[in-house]
């Protein structure tokens, strides 16, 4: 009895105690979104009311009431345009204030996936970012550009908490930051003039059901959460739902314009479901965000000697890729074919993060913020003409024709036997079209181009947009379709 009366005493003591408290996703540094009713959440006494102000309100407060069994809270505050101005919100509860200092209100975007999203500017063990060094020396130029790193975590159950706070963009700061999203937020804020917020919110090696709740991937035949709970064989990061409840749903509801997304390798050779569940995925991530239809980029499966014999598994994937881009509004899809140097076969962490982060931002500057003539799409098939022994390929996005190269590698022919062979391709730069090839093909029945797990493409628009990686026919049976290299 002693001891139930002392543990009373403590525990009222400790509430009498307790200060305002904010996860650390609210925090000094932190870019809160322009011009939005922004979310702010965090914790007091049960039943406690808080007081929110903003330095930019001229006195207007917001009140909040902490619920009264959890203590939990939150309220949308009102911000204005961006601005590199520093600013500060007090929350005050009556007891033990907190603050937020050094704030600005710019974009902020969230960015998840698996290792290419991860990966810091400092590189992996052995695997360096290109331009890192430069990177890092000259980032004390951006001032304005943050970025707060999710720690990677997994747990079968829903969390609240997780550490993550803001930091600024500075040498002492920006190795440890995610090279391809720290090349997007300063691209971005060159393009718009204001500060850029990065989430980084990313897990080596997760695949896309990493990121969603049970409650949708028990619909899923074959993914049974459960019975993968129950196996202590399986690797952290294969877990499925456990990044979303201990990285995602901790941060969930922090006001962003958008998401990023770079992930597949984990799902290559599940190509026919994958579309399906990345637009399931994006669907429940904008339910949850509560602020209507965020736009998705993402970024295409990099080149890599993909195993179990499959010579085209990460082509298909690659495919599937882009017919989810098709399916889900208000998406869009980087190509990165050409962003591969010949020596990276057996790295899967290529180096070029900047031009994907550049591309990333000219989409977003583009089809997000309405920026007509930056450049955001991509050449792509459009039809081929079969004519026996050559074809005639016709592509979309390519009017201004394609970069006037007599070598043109990548290309690829078949006839009835589904034998591939090199092709040889040439450009009719009044056409814009391509015309291939093969003296080992007397009568062509399809066409590929750059249709491997690991090929390098050189064919681009005017602006220097690669050409996407297609095939005419619909051969997914490997042992029906062969490549002779």
């Amino acid at each position: 009895m002693r001891r139930q009366i002392f543990s009373l005493i403590m525990a009222a003591a400790s509430l009498s105690a307790m200060a305002v408290e904010l996860p650390e996703i609210t925090s000094d540094n932190a870019v809160l979104q322009q011009k939005s009713d922004v979310k702010l959440w965090g914790w007091s006494k049960p039943g406690r009311t808080v007081t929110v102000t903003p330095s930019w309100s001229e006195g207007k407060s917001y009140i909040a009431k902490a619920d009264k069994k959890t203590g939990c809270w939150e309220v949308n505050v009102a911000t204005p345009g961006a601005s590199f101005t520093p600013q500060s919100v007090s929350f005050d509860d009556g007891d033990k204030p907190a603050r937020i200092d050094n704030v600005l209100i710019g974009e902020v975007w969230f960015c998840s996936g698996q290792s290419n999203m991860e990966m810091p500017l400092r590189g992996f063990w052995c695997q360096p970012v290109e331009g890192a060094a430069q990177a890092i020396a000259y980032s004390g130029k951006y001032p304005g550009v943050r970025m707060a790193t999710v720690p990677k975590r997994a747990s079968y159950t829903p969390q609240d908490r997780v550490e993550g706070k803001w930091k600024t963009s500075s040498p002492s700061n920006a190795a440890e930051f995610s090279a391809l999203a720290y090349f997007f937020a300063t691209s971005l804020s060159d393009i718009l003039d204001v500060p850029v917020g990065i989430i980084s919110c990313a897990y080596g090696g997760s695949k896309v059901e990493g990121w969603m709740p049970k409650s949708k991937l028990d619909t899923y035949p074959g993914w049974d959460m459960a019975k993968e709970q129950a196996d202590s064989t399986i690797n952290e990061w294969e877990r499925i739902g456990v990044m979303y409840n201990a990285m995602l749903r901790p941060v969930l509801g922090y006001t962003v314009k958008g998401f990023l997304w770079n992930q597949g390798e984990s799902n290559v050779g599940r190509h026919d479901e994958y579309p399906q569940h990345q637009k399931d995925m994006v669907e429940i991530w904008r339910q949850e965000w509560g602020l209507g239809e965020l736009p998705f980029y993402f970024v295409e499966l990099p080149g890599w000697k993909y195993g179990n014999g499959e010579e085209t598994a990460a082509a298909l994937f690659r495919e599937c890729q882009h017919r989810a881009a098709e399916i889900t509004p208000n998406s869009g899809i980087v190509c990165t074919t050409d962003l591969m140097y010949p020596y990276e076969l057996e790295d899967i962490h290529a180096r070029q993060k900047k031009p994907i982060g550049e591309r990333l931002a000219f989409m977003a500057a583009n089809r997000t913020y309405g920026i007509e003539g930056i450049p955001s799409s991509y050449p792509s098939f459009k039809s081929v003409d079969l004519q026996g022994d050559k074809a005639v390929v016709h592509f979309n996005n390519a009017d201004a024709g394609l970069n006037p190269n007599m070598n043109l590698p990548g290309f690829e022919v078949a006839g009835e036997d589904r034998i591939f062979y090199p092709a040889t391709a040439t450009e009719d730069w009044n056409a814009r079209t391509v015309t291939v090839t093969s003296d080992k093909v007397s009568d062509i029945k399809a066409v590929r181009y750059c249709f491997h797990n690991f090929a390098i493409g050189q064919l681009k628009d005017m602006n220097g947009m690669p050409l996407i990686p297609f095939r005419t026919d619909k051969w997914d049976d490997a042992k029906r379709a062969v490549n002779i290299k």
